[in-house]
């Protein structure tokens, strides 16, 4: 049964002491930088404690909805233990969204300045605002705050643990480290102490909810149990196609009061139409996104779990490329990665594996032929080192291969031409002598479990996803920022998949580490594009 009695009005902000007034830590605006700074007045005794002023509710904060209004409060059943020795986050705790501040606009990776950043750099009292537009690598080109909400256990909750429904659904493309959230997700809530049997779930995506011949299943820790140690999903997924109007009907029908969806640009997108939805009908039900992209195109956030997985799997094929390229005469290996609008793997691969001679990647658009093209450039190769390596992410080359009418998935994305085969051929046709050995390892690497290091990502991310929504946060998704875990609102993290700065220090660093060109007479018309944020 939900409880939708309203919470006690929240306290003014408090100052939460260590056991001493002696020093005082207050948080305070610098005039100048227009940055919070810590500033510190000591009495001169060796008395260490000290006092800490909690963020005011004027901080320029990204604000995330939530439900407090219409659930009651209680005490966390951590808070005996004070979470396990751990402590408790703060609604009032802030992650800097910006962790660089940049001299000039011409500064290495300031591709995206802050309203702020650039006020300050130009120094001539016009107001002008920055274009934000582009998107670089760390770095997203939308306005944003200074501060996002801190992530974590919350000392006050919003649900009573024993009475809560859950429901868990995975949804979009596999990646590596679904079983791990979903496992993280099913232990966190029994932690909580959320009861067997209430914890659903949901089969085959969104359309689980209401398709009668996929029932959702119940999920339990022995039902989860060494799920991590296994690729794919044990929920199975899908792309597109939700009804949004149904399965907020069915939430209702079940008395749901929280769900969670593990999923990328077009899962996040449904989440929050889940969570309009629910609004508008009244429906109680806190919904929480965990950002999933084996492209690692999600905006805002540092990295997407599965990310670090990919890149080292997607090493085994260049490097059996390369074995494959020096093994044969004028031997060519062409291998193929995921990155439909972002060539992250093959920037990040590329440059780990150290046997690549040539990356292309969906914001830098390359020339075939002619003086500065990719095939004169491949004959330099050959001649001079007898073979190369090249590596491509699914959506470059596109602007050569698209015509007409672009056509989308269910997803909404564009549906792509396939440039691995049409640059093989293309290098055939120019090279007849030439041994080409064309290698696609996606599914391969979409299937695999985890590293160690994105399972311990997968565990955080889902134990926080848990913690926001018994914080009462709704329409919301977790993530890594500036190495911090923060709750950040769906719309802000979906405007648009996160590119790589075609003028940032990461591409930049791969091309002269592996000594590539432009593959343009003018590198300004390469027709470089990238999207979205500022100051991330």
């Amino acid at each position: 049964m939900r409880e939708n009695q309203a919470s006690a009005s929240a306290a003014p902000p408090k100052k939460y002491s260590t056991g001493g007034e002696r020093q005082q830590c207050l948080l305070k605006e610098h005039p100048l930088k227009r940055q919070r700074v810590i500033t510190v007045a000591a009495d001169g005794s060796s008395n260490t404690a000290f006092a800490i002023e909690a963020p005011g509710s004027d901080d320029d904060v990204l604000e995330c909805p939530d439900l407090k209004d219409k659930l009651k409060s209680r005490d966390s059943p951590f808070k005996p233990h004070d979470n396990f020795g751990g402590g408790f986050a703060s609604d009032g705790d802030r992650v800097a969204l910006q962790s660089m501040r940049f001299a000039t606009p011409h500064s290495a990776g300031a591709t995206c300045m802050t309203v702020g950043q650039l006020s300050t750099v130009q120094g001539n009292g016009t107001g002008a605002l920055p274009k934000l537009a582009d998107a670089a690598d760390d770095q997203v080109c939308v306005p944003l705050p200074p501060w996002a909400v801190r992530a974590g256990a919350r000392e006050t909750i919003y649900h009573d643990p024993s009475t809560v429904n859950a429901a868990i659904v995975t949804c979009g493309g596999l990646c590596p480290g679904l079983n791990d959230v979903v496992q993280g997700l099913v232990r966190k809530l029994e932690d909580y102490g959320v009861p067997d049997g209430n914890i659903l779930g949901i089969r085959y995506g969104y359309k689980g909810f209401y398709n009668r011949k996929q029932k959702p299943v119940v999920l339990n820790s022995k039902a989860v149990e060494g799920i991590q140690l296994q690729g794919g999903t044990i929920l199975g997924t899908s792309r597109g196609g939700a009804d949004i109007k149904e399965i907020v009907k069915r939430i209702d029908m079940w008395g749901i009061d929280m769900v969670f969806v593990v999923g990328g640009n077009g899962g996040n997108a449904g989440a929050a139409a889940i969570q309009a939805q629910c609004e508008k009908d009244g429906v109680v039900c806190n919904i929480v996104g965990v950002p999933k992209s084996i492209d690692n195109d999600i905006l805002v956030i540092d990295k997407c779990f599965g990310f670090d997985t990919a890149v080292e799997e997607a090493q085994t094929a260049l490097l059996a490329a390369k074995v494959e390229a020096i093994s044969a005469d004028q031997g060519i290996g062409l291998v193929k990665l995921m990155g439909r609008s972002s060539g992250f793997i093959a920037m990040q691969a590329s440059m780990a594996s150290g046997v690549v001679d040539i990356c292309l990647i969906p914001e830098v658009n390359f020339n075939l032929d002619g003086e500065h093209g990719l095939m004169a450039y491949i004959e330099t190769l050959l001649a001079d080192k007898g073979h190369c390596v090249i590596c491509v992410a699914e959506g470059a080359g596109q602007e050569i291969l698209m015509s007409g009418d672009v056509q989308t998935d269910l997803s909404g994305n564009p549906i792509l031409k396939d440039v691995g085969p049409w640059l093989k051929s293309e290098i055939k046709k120019r090279f007849k002598e030439a041994d080409v050995k064309y290698i696609d390892p996606s599914y391969l690497i979409r299937s695999i479990p985890t590293t160690s290091n994105d399972r311990i990502y997968c565990k955080i991310l889902a134990h926080n996803a848990v913690h926001a929504a018994f914080a009462g946060f709704t329409g919301v998704t977790v993530g890594l920022v500036n190495t911090h875990y923060v709750i950040l609102p769906i719309p802000v993290v979906i405007q648009a998949p996160r590119r790589v700065d075609p003028q940032g220090k990461q591409w930049n660093r791969l091309r002269s580490s592996i000594g590539q060109p432009q593959f343009y007479k003018d590198p300004a018309a390469s027709g470089a594009t990238s999207t979205a944020g500022a100051g991330v």
